[in-house]
């Protein structure tokens, strides 16, 4: 099982000080195999060919922003997967949300403390490390039926790799909550995942749906979204979500929660 001390992390950071700060900071949770880039294209260069454990980026580089590179990455089938941690105090939810969407490991502000980056390493360990063999459920999650529903194809990529991490195999995947409706009247799920803001229906109103007009009222439903409106979130609990997690999501949380629900099942 991979270890801290063995941790590749790669950094683009054009900031001298702030790369300093972060690699001490890291040095601290026994982390010292760090590779530092001061532009974006020249960590995208690097992790194509020698592939990291971990991303960590601010947000603002000199040839481009976070959310390029990580649109880059997970548009690329070998890379695709690698946890992104961004490390930023942008707040423009225009310009964090797409990120969001896109499985970000986490977030950290800056300035960061010592807590904050070793709650998202310790998620990312995690990540890199969990398997089926890695719970202690008596669930064979393999022979489960599981509807994602997202209308993010990044974010429905990211969900499904925890999911297949986690021993998951039959995943379907569906863009939209009017998308999903024909599928839930003819098959029967386990577990339902969904956004919040969708198109053509959101997961409120799917959430509904689910409850009141299915075949399927009971099924767990787990929305995962960076939704942060309460009241549309207490809506979203009042239409029959069973648990609510926000994005970026840790993967310890999902893993507790899914065992939550399905054991109630």
């Amino acid at each position: 099982m991979l270890s801290t001390q063995h941790l590749i992390v790669a950094l683009a950071e054009s900031s001298s000080v702030q790369a300093q700060i972060i690699r001490q900071a890291l040095s601290e949770l026994g982390i010292s195999r760090m590779e530092v880039f001061e532009t974006g294209e020249a960590l995208l260069d690097y992790i194509g060919k020698y592939k990291p454990d971990v991303v960590m980026s601010a947000f603002h580089l000199p040839d481009m922003t976070a959310g390029q590179m990580i649109f880059q990455m997970r548009g690329h089938p070998e890379l695709r997967d690698l946890p992104f941690i961004l490390v930023s105090s942008e707040t423009n939810p225009e310009l964090i949300d797409p990120m969001r969407q896109a499985g970000l490991m986490g977030i950290l502000p800056k300035p960061f403390d010592l807590s904050q980056l070793r709650k998202v390493i310790n998620d990312t360990m995690d990540f890199l490390a969990v398997n089926q063999n890695d719970t202690d459920s008596d669930i064979d999650y393999a022979d489960l039926n599981i509807l994602v529903v997202d209308d993010s194809v990044m974010a429905r990529r990211h969900i499904r790799t925890v999911l297949e991490r986690l021993g998951f195999e039959k995943i379907t995947e569906s863009w939209s909550g009017k998308d999903a409706v024909p599928l839930i009247d003819k098959t029967l799920f386990d577990l339902v995942l969904t956004d919040y803001n969708m198109p053509l229906m959101d997961g409120c109103e799917l959430a509904s749906y689910i409850r009141t007009s299915s075949m399927q009222s009971s099924v767990p439903i787990i929305m995962i979204s960076s939704e942060e409106n309460m009241e549309k979130l207490a809506a979203a609990e009042a239409a029959g979500v069973s648990a609510i997690m926000g994005k970026p999501f840790e993967t310890s949380a999902v893993r507790q929660i899914l065992r939550t629900q399905l054991a109630q099942r």
